[in-house]
C-alpha cells in the first residue's frame, strides 16, 4: 500500500470509497463504538466514511485508516480534524478493532498523529476526550502528556466526557526530555 504517514509497526493512509467493506468492519463492530455512541449500522458507518472523505477534501486532515506494516491488516483509524472553536487546535481521535487493543496500537499510532500535527501542519494544540468508563484512554492520553482541562457534553453518548489538551510546547518539551516518537 501507499502510506504517506509510517511509524515502526503501523501505516497510514486516506479513505476512498473503496474503503467501504473495511468501515464497516470498523463502525458497525458494538466494541469499537460502544463509547462513542453506538452501536453503529451500516448506514452510520457508511455516512461516518463519507465524513472521513469530506474532511481531507476540505481540510487535508481526517480519522486516517491504518494499517500493519508487516502484512497490511487493517487496525482501525487514527487522525485529526478541525476543532471548531479554536482555531489552529486539532482533535485527536483513535478508532482500533479489538482484535488490535493492549499490543500498544494505540499509543504508537497516537505518536504518529501528534508528530504529523506537530511537524505537518499549523496545529498549535491538540484536544481529545474519552468516554468516562474508558480507563485505558484516560491512560494513554496522560502517559502522552495531555493535560484535563474540562468536562464537555457528548451528545452521541449523552454523557459528559473528560477532555484533554497538549500544545505544541509541550509537546516539543516532552520530545526533548523524553527523546520519545515525536
Amino acid at each position: 500500500m501507499n502510506y504517506f504517514l509510517t511509524s515502526e509497526r503501523l501505516g497510514f493512509r486516506n479513505w476512498t470509497a473503496e474503503d467501504e467493506p473495511l468501515a464497516l468492519e470498523l463502525w458497525c463492530d458494538p466494541e469499537v463504538t460502544k463509547y462513542i455512541g453506538g452501536p453503529w449500522g451500516a448506514d452510520v458507518a457508511r455516512a461516518r466514511l463519507a465524513v472521513e472523505m469530506n474532511l481531507l477534501d476540505q481540510h487535508g486532515i481526517q480519522y486516517w485508516p491504518v494499517f500493519l506494516l508487516e502484512d497490511d491488516r487493517h487496525v482501525g483509524c487514527a487522525g485529526l480534524r478541525p476543532y471548531p472553536s479554536e482555531e489552529k487546535t486539532y482533535e485527536m481521535g483513535i478508532h482500533l478493532r479489538p482484535g488490535f487493543w493492549g499490543q500498544g496500537f494505540a499509543r504508537e499510532a497516537a505518536h504518529a498523529v501528534m508528530n504529523y500535527a506537530f511537524h505537518s501542519t499549523d496545529a498549535d494544540a491538540l484536544i481529545t476526550g474519552h468516554h468516562p468508563q474508558n480507563v485505558a484512554s484516560r491512560q494513554l492520553l496522560k502517559r502522552l502528556g495531555f493535560t484535563f482541562i474540562e468536562e464537555r457534553f457528548y451528545a452521541p453518548t449523552g454523557l459528559m466526557h473528560p477532555m484533554y489538551l497538549l500544545r505544541r510546547e509541550q509537546a516539543v518539551a516532552q520530545q526533548a526530555a523524553l527523546g520519545d516518537l515525536l
